[in-house]
């Protein structure tokens, strides 16, 4: 794709922020500032001209460094220097820059003075009066911030992933069923296994359209067609969701698959790769000229810019394309590799069904062995238990264990992490058990210092195994307590303790950048399914897919362990 001056100026203004929020020297600041504007005013466009340094330094006010960064951009439509800044700088500091009334001097003060790097965390500080205390933040601005905070965080809610799944995949299955059709694909963000998703986009490979574009507007779930023409449509379900179809021609599904998965911003990047070696990437193929040279499949598409195929669920732009050239491409975990599941309730507290039921169950998604882990006495809406009913359930496990065959059940607890950080249950209790999960149910506003600090104070128990729902989040319902999960995630490398992905629809957490950084921090998960009946396993595929999504490999991950390892890992937490 051509580098127009606007996109050398749109990286020297990002460099720019970013800096400006790390309070850098202003003289640098200010370099990048005056290079941008000088780009802007230009009365051509310099991509065409500018190859090399000499070119680049005829441009008033334009040094050494910046011309450098000028050829680097041209060339390869990339920049080193702001993908630096951009692993450097806190997640989510960036859409605090899309607010009006804050630039990056704010935003910089708000981060180093209140250790608020999101939307979220900002919205709570203002309500605290925490904001308002800062130099330069009066009632009005803190006001008019709220409001905006306010819409920016309420626009129209995404459907949540395992909710589209019940729409979507019976929407794909039922076009699998027309004549002369081949591969049928859910694409977009659900193939990228994003928490949410906006709308469905489904891809039909087919020489003949009319048939399946007949049978796509003739489904019983749909209440309106939008638009319907020879090779696409879109219509609404009758729960409002939007559904969009592509018939393609099975020479250019592969490209068209690419396209659609997305996302914007990792095609952007193949794109430039295709034009840097003479090509052009589209939704129809790779064209060298006229001439398609490949797109029947994705695998082809990625070949022709010297790449191997990358998982769906790394298309985020953030490092996979580096990986791809490099060979450090992640071998991700599949639902296949999970060995047993380490988080489960049965109708002893707020479960559905018994020990035997859920245990098998388990085995018959092909699962080894099954943790129980019921909730603890402070979550009394749960009917938690206390030590005298987890002993008994501890009674219960070790006799069925006796019966069951090439199964084993494990002894836990989902101990409530109390506001002082201490754990819900005595030690003489703890310590009868395989594992203790520890959870943060009440007290979700604490302060951000206060937070962290409870929940580093719970993770120093001595029989302390697995953080659940790091973040407490709802989707769509509760947003993350404010705490410092670098913190957390560091202290848990210290600890040699692990941290859970939850895979339950409404949690999904770990956040899949916080999965990236315990995977970069040497820290392991067990990915979970928060089971209270059984068909509640099933859900473990959406927590291999935020795992996928964080990079993360069947070795990052514990359950992945056949039971003699796991409990070795167990063990060296107690």
């Amino acid at each position: 794709m051509p580098v127009h001056n606007a996109d050398i100026a749109a990286v020297f203004d990002e460099i720019a922020d970013l800096l400006e929020i790390e309070n850098a020297n202003p003289f640098r600041v200010r370099a990048y500032r005056n290079a941008s504007r000088t780009l802007q005013g230009l009365g051509r466009d310099i991509s065409g001209e500018v190859q090399d340094h000499e070119l680049a330094l005829k441009l008033p006010g334009i040094g050494v460094d910046l011309s450098g960064k000028i050829v680097e951009i041209v060339t390869t439509g990339k920049c080193q220097a702001l993908e630096k800044l951009r692993k450097e700088t806190a997640p989510g500091l960036p859409d605090l820059l899309k607010l009006p009334g804050l630039g990056p001097k704010r935003v910089g003060l708000i981060y180093h003075e209140l250790d608020v790097h999101t939307p979220e965390q900002l919205l709570r500080a203002l309500k605290d009066g925490r904001v308002q205390q800062l130099p330069g933040f009066g009632d009005k601005t803190a006001d008019r911030l709220m409001e905006a905070l306010e819409t920016h965080i309420a626009e129209t809610p995404r459907m949540k992933l395992a909710s589209a799944a019940q729409y979507a995949e019976p929407y794909a299955e039922y076009l699998r069923a027309t004549p002369q059709v081949g591969e049928v694909v859910i694409a977009g963000s659900y193939r990228r296994s994003r928490e949410t998703v906006g709308d469905i986009d489904i891809l039909v490979a087919a020489q003949d359209s009319a048939p399946v574009m007949q049978r796509f507007v003739s489904y019983d779930d749909v209440k309106e067609i939008q638009a319907q023409g020879p090779t696409r449509a879109t219509v609404f379900l009758k729960n409002n969701l939007q559904v969009d179809l592509r018939v393609i021609a099975p020479e250019s599904f592969g490209a068209a698959l690419h396209y659609f998965t997305g996302s914007k911003a990792h095609n952007i990047a193949i794109r430039r790769r295709g034009q840097q070696r003479g090509l052009k990437i589209s939704e129809y193929g790779v064209f060298k000229g006229k001439k398609r040279i490949a797109g029947e499949t994705e695998e082809s598409v990625f070949a022709a810019v010297g790449l191997p195929w990358i998982p769906p669920e790394l298309r985020e732009e953030r490092g996979e394309i580096e990986a791809a050239v490099n060979g450090l491409l992640p071998v991700l975990v599949e639902l296949s590799d999970l060995k047993g599941d380490l988080h489960a309730h049965t109708k002893a507290t707020d479960g559905h069904n018994s020990l035997i039921e859920m245990a098998r169950a388990a085995q018959q998604r092909g699962l080894h062995y099954l943790a129980i882990t019921e909730h603890s006495k402070h979550l009394t809406i749960a009917h938690g238990l206390d030590q005298k009913g987890l002993l008994k359930q501890v009674e219960q496990i070790d006799g069925l264990n006796a019966q069951l065959r090439d199964f084993t059940l494990l002894k836990g607890i989902e101990v409530d992490i109390l506001e002082d950080g201490s754990l819900d249950l005595p030690d003489m209790v703890l310590g009868k058990l395989d594992l203790v999960i520890g959870a943060v149910h009440s007290n979700f506003h604490l302060p951000r210092a206060k937070q962290t600090d409870r929940i580093l104070k719970a993770m120093d128990h001595p029989h302390f195994t697995i953080l659940a729902h790091p973040t407490g989040r709802l989707l769509n319902q509760r947003d993350p307590y404010d705490v410092d999960m670098s913190r957390i995630i560091r202290h848990a490398r210290q600890r040699g303790c692990y941290l859970e992905i939850n895979a339950h629809p409404e949690r999904l957490d770990l956040l899949d950048t916080y999965c990236m950084m315990a995977r970069d921090e040497g820290v392991m998960v067990s990915i979970n399914s928060d089971a209270h009946s059984t068909t509640d396993f099933d859900n473990l595929k959406y927590g291999v897919g935020q795992a996928r999504r964080g990079w993360l490999e069947a070795g990052n991950v514990i359950n992945t362990r056949a039971l003699t390892e796991l409990r070795k890992l167990l063990r060296k937490t107690m």
